[in-house]
Parts: structure tokens; C-alpha cells; sequence
């Protein structure tokens, strides 16, 4: 049988391929290395930890479905502006389908006013060119994008599943423009909702507002980072930042705006705290105590994350009242810090927007723009956040100072910036020279790659009179940029008494590779059914191979008719023009 040996040749040079490209694309992190970093900062070591994880046949230090306790007690898995699209990038929903086939009716039938017939007649064949180069186009990429938009948030999916499920990560975090845009309808904004909890990040859900809180002064830990199983529920949790494709920038972000998103995918400014158990009494002993141990500068250890709303820190702003409620949280996150001489204390800000940075450090430039007077003015776009409000917000935040009589030498609380916006991603570090000149005032903030920064040993001089902070603007997670993903690790330094981090990226690829993965699949399976139906046949004892090619000479027949019969008229055709012509 011709045709089962084809297809059984066939199979096995797909079913090969088909199975290698699968095993690769639904392990793509065993095959990139990828792994939440260790205190030892060795990646092999990382990975071989994280494999662990995953052979069924080591024995854990505590259940089997346990995670080791080796691995830091912090891990966050970062995703950077998903932007999931919907009706608004549909043609046909914007213009209608097939839009020129009701014009023409409507001229038909008389309902449209013209001047004389001829206007009419020449408006319906304006309708009828535009048939075919506007709503048949149309059309098919309205198709194009349906599909495009189905098989999306099926990518993102992937990378959240899949990374979720091999790195184990302790917390989530999505760093802003979770749709693609903030001019939709609410109808609409609810169905994007849908697919980001049920599709794109199915198995999440958003932080309660009863665990969101504002900051205060008397407070109650989030969480303990010690890998126990009723922690298990902040690896379910997404911290969702609000993102400029969310809410709008500040000309733009109206209660109505961030009401709905609030509602949907948690609050826009709030803090939590996790720490770690101490159990060791004499290591408690040490501690700062205002009664038995005053002169003591630790506090327990402790992760304190903000989640903050940065879209209005920058003037002018649409609603003066919501921009009084960011500047509001902040003064209260700061109000609550702990004074920077103490130590043990880790502040970590998720946001969107990241902070000024001069021309050429990273892709994106500072650049403003602003609706005009009569639109109600306001911050229309922004690249990054404004010189003066990145100031503040290193100099609040985190208590860093240009002059070092300041307290603790102006060298401020440790901490991390996280944040999105940015596609391409970018690792900078922010830092006062101390002892630039003699008067404080001429003192600025200056900023340099992460890498440029560690090569001059910058985050080294901290107590020599150059305080700084890292910024990680973390790469999208959308397929143009090759669905990527961070790994934050954080552990706590007892020798130090001080938290510790480092972070890393990981990359899936472009989504042609998850699209043909899955065709090839399709096609695979497709063939393997045809495959057993003509070895039923065969079976049966009906001639597959005669039925086929009597099939195939049918179709030829069929084919040669038709070309020959709109040769033939083509060709009268084109002989009754030159007789005419010649005539």
C-alpha cells in the first residue's frame, strides 16, 4: 500500500522532530539553565539545586513536595508588561465587517442623498474597488488577529505555567500594563480581565484588599519565609502593578479608571512584610530592645514590599485628588521605615515607570508630552518618571543623602527597584558621589549600567562616600521581546545582618517556535488518524491506493477543465479587443 508507506515514512521523520521540539519547548527552562540564584551567586549550582526539585528519586530535607531549604527563602518571579489586546485591535470591530457591502445597499435602496444618479453609480463601484482592497483585507486580518490574540495569551500562559511549575518561586509579581490599553469600554476591560485570570495566568489570583494594607506603624507580617505549606498561598498570589496601558498617565488616570482596576486586579499602593524565623536565643539576645538591649542597631529580619502606583508622581496630573493619595502613601511608607541606622530591614519597590536615567544609558530617553490646554492638560505620555521625582524617590524611600554628616552617613536603607515600561529591559544603578566638591548642594544624582557600575566597584563604595541603589527594569514578557521572565533570589546574611539578592533572566524565545511546535503537533496527530484509517481500510480490504489516485486523477481533471475554460475566454477576450482596435 503506497499510501500507508508514505504515511507510515511520513510519521517517522515527523514524530521524531515533533517530540524532540515538544520535550524542548515544555522544558525550556532545563534547556536555558534557568534557576533562581543562590547565596553562592554560582549558576551551575543554582540549577543543579532547582533540578533537584524535580527528580523524583532525592530525598527532600522534608516532605517530597517540599522545596529544599537551600534555596533562598525569597523568590520572586517577575513578569514585565504582558499587554494583553482585544477587540480595539480588530478591524472588523472598528470598522465594521464588510462595511462597503451595506454602503452599496444603502445606495441601492435610496437611503443615502446624492446630487444627481451619476454620483450614485460612481459612489457604488468606489464601493465595490473597495471591496476587494479594504473589506475582504480587513477581513482576513481581523481573522489573523483573533487568532493571533487566542494563541498569545496561551504563550503567556506558558511561560508563567511552565516557570512557575520548575523554579518554584515564593511570590509573583506582574510589573504593570497587564492589557494594552486604557481607552477601553468597562465591557471590554472585564473580558480582558477574564483572560488574564483564566488564561494567561490561570492558577493566580490577586492580592485581598484585607492583606493589601496602607502602611502603620503597628503592623502584622504578611508572611514567614520558611517554606512551610500555609505559606504555600503567596505562590498563588500576583502582586499586579498598575501600568500606564492600565490606568492612564497622569493626564490621563480618572477615579472611574482606577476604581475598575482595583477591582479586578488588586489594589494600586500597598505594603507587605515577610520575614524569617530566629530561633537561635542567642542570636535573639542581639537584637535592639528599648529596654534590655537600647544601644543595639538590629531589628528582625524583614522584607517590607511596596507596591506603588507611579503613573501620577509627575506633574500636571487629571485628577489632582488621586496624585494627593499617591503622595500620601509614600509619606506614610516613609513615616513607618525604620531610621536608617538600623539594619535587617530590606525595601523592595514594584512599580512601573523606572527613574531617570540621561540619554544613551538605556533604550528608552527621558521624553514628556502633554495634552493641550484645551484637552484639560496633564501628562499625555513620559518615558521615565522626572529628575526631581526620582530624587524623592531614592532620598524618601530609602534615606540616602549628598551629604555625610546625614544620619548613618547618608547611606540610607538597603533595598531594590523593580519596575516595567521599558520593553527591552535594563539593570542600572543610581548613586550620590559624597565627596564631590566641598558644598552638598553641588552634589547629584548620576546613574550607570549595572555592569559598568560593578566593573568601577561603585556598589562597593557605599561606606566610602558613595551611596547607592540598583534599578532592574525587567525585560516584557510579550513575544517580540522573547517572552522573558526575572528571577529575583533574596536571603538574609546573619554575619552582616543585612538581606542579599541577585537576580537573573530567563528567556523562551520567539512565539514562531511555540506556534510551530504546536502545528507540528496538529499535523503529527492528524496524520497518525489518516495513518490508522487507511490501515483499517487495508484491512477491510479496500483498495486505499487505487481509490487514491483516482481521487487524485479526478482533482487533476477538474483542475485542467477549469484552466482551460477561463484560458479560452481570457484569450477571446483579449481577440475581440484587438478586432475592435483594428476596426
Amino acid at each position: 500500500m503506497l499510501v500507508a508507506a508514505f504515511l507510515r515514512n511520513g510519521l517517522g521523520l515527523l514524530v521524531p522532530l515533533a517530540i524532540a521540539c515538544t520535550i524542548y519547548l515544555y522544558l525550556y527552562p532545563f534547556f536555558g539553565g534557568c534557576a533562581f540564584p543562590l547565596s553562592s551567586r554560582d549558576s551551575n549550582e543554582a540549577f543543579e539545586a532547582t533540578k533537584r526539585l524535580h527528580w523524583p528519586y532525592t530525598e527532600l530535607e522534608s516532605e517530597p513536595d517540599h522545596v529544599p531549604t537551600q534555596l533562598a527563602p525569597f523568590r520572586l518571579l517577575a513578569l514585565g508588561d504582558p499587554q494583553l489586546e482585544g477587540d480595539t485591535s480588530i478591524p472588523t470591530v472598528i470598522l465594521g465587517t464588510f462595511p462597503h457591502v451595506f454602503s452599496i445597499f444603502d445606495h441601492v435602496t435610496f437611503r443615502t442623498e446624492h446630487w444627481c444618479f451619476r454620483e450614485r453609480v460612481r459612489q457604488i463601484v468606489h464601493d465595490i474597488v473597495d471591496i476587494f482592497f479594504e473589506d475582504i483585507p480587513w477581513f482576513l486580518e481581523s481573522l489573523r488577529k483573533r487568532f493571533d490574540l487566542f494563541g498569545n495569551d496561551f504563550y503567556l500562559a506558558h511561560i508563567y505555567r511552565t516557570l512557575h511549575w520548575w523554579s518554584r518561586p515564593t511570590h509573583v509579581t506582574v510589573l504593570g500594563d497587564l492589557l494594552g490599553s486604557q481607552w477601553i469600554e468597562d465591557d471590554e476591560f472585564d473580558i480582558r480581565g477574564h483572560r488574564f485570570w483564566e488564561r494567561a495566568f490561570r492558577g493566580g489570583e490577586r492580592v485581598p484588599d484585607d492583606v493589601a494594607v496602607w502602611p502603620k506603624h503597628e503592623y502584622e507580617l504578611a508572611g514567614m519565609l520558611d517554606g512551610s505549606e500555609t505559606e504555600d498561598i503567596w505562590t498563588r498570589r500576583i502582586m499586579n502593578v498598575a501600568g500606564n496601558h492600565d490606568i492612564g498617565y497622569a493626564g490621563d488616570l480618572t477615579p472611574e479608571r482606577l476604581d475598575r482596576f482595583e477591582r479586578v486586579f488588586g489594589k494600586v499602593n500597598y505594603e507587605l512584610r515577610f520575614g524569617i524565623p530566629i530561633n537561635d536565643t542567642d542570636v535573639l539576645a542581639t537584637l535592639h530592645d528599648d529596654a534590655t538591649n537600647p544601644e543595639s542597631t538590629r531589628l528582625e529580619p524583614e522584607i517590607r514590599i511596596v507596591i506603588l502606583n507611579d503613573m501620577n508622581l509627575d506633574t500636571p496630573a487629571k485628577n489632582t485628588t488621586l496624585q494627593d493619595a499617591t503622595y500620601s502613601f509614600i509619606n506614610k511608607v516613609i513615616g513607618t521605615s525604620a531610621a536608617v541606622e538600623y539594619s535587617g530591614i530590606f525595601t523592595l519597590v514594584l512599580t512601573h515607570i523606572p527613574l531617570y536615567k540621561p540619554e544613551g544609558v538605556c533604550v528608552d530617553a527621558p521624553f514628556f508630552d502633554f495634552h493641550t490646554p484645551e484637552e484639560g492638560g496633564g501628562v499625555k505620555e513620559q518615558y521615565l518618571l522626572s529628575a526631581d521625582a526620582s530624587k524623592g524617590f531614592l532620598e524618601g524611600f530609602y534615606g540616602m543623602n549628598k551629604d555625610p554628616s546625614a544620619a548613618a552617613g547618608g547611606r540610607g536603607r538597603k533595598g531594590l527597584i523593580l519596575n516595567g515600561h521599558d520593553h527591552e529591559g535594563c539593570d542600572t544603578y543610581h548613586f550620590i558621589n559624597q565627596t564631590n566638591g566641598t558644598d552638598p548642594a553641588e552634589r547629584f544624582w548620576e546613574v550607570a549600567r549595572w555592569r559598568d557600575a560593578q566593573a568601577q566597584g561603585l556598589p562597593n563604595l557605599t561606606s566610602e562616600g558613595v551611596p547607592g541603589r540598583r534599578e532592574i527594569t525587567v525585560r516584557s514578557m510579550m513575544g517580540d521581546f522573547n517572552g522573558n521572565a526575572g528571577l529575583l533570589s533574596m536571603w538574609f546574611n546573619q554575619e552582616t545582618w543585612e538581606w542579599e539578592y541577585e537576580f537573573a533572566n530567563c528567556r523562551l524565545g520567539t512565539p514562531l517556535f511555540w506556534w510551530f511546535v504546536h502545528f507540528l503537533d496538529l499535523g503529527v496527530i492528524v496524520a497518525f488518524l489518516v495513518y490508522i484509517a487507511v490501515t483499517i481500510m487495508g484491512a477491510a480490504g479496500v483498495d486505499v491506493d487505487a481509490r487514491f489516485f483516482e481521487a487524485v486523477e479526478w482533482s487533476r481533471r477538474r483542475f485542467s477543465q477549469w484552466w482551460n475554460k477561463n484560458s479560452n475566454r481570457a484569450a477571446a477576450t483579449t481577440q475581440n479587443g484587438h478586432a475592435k482596435m483594428n476596426g
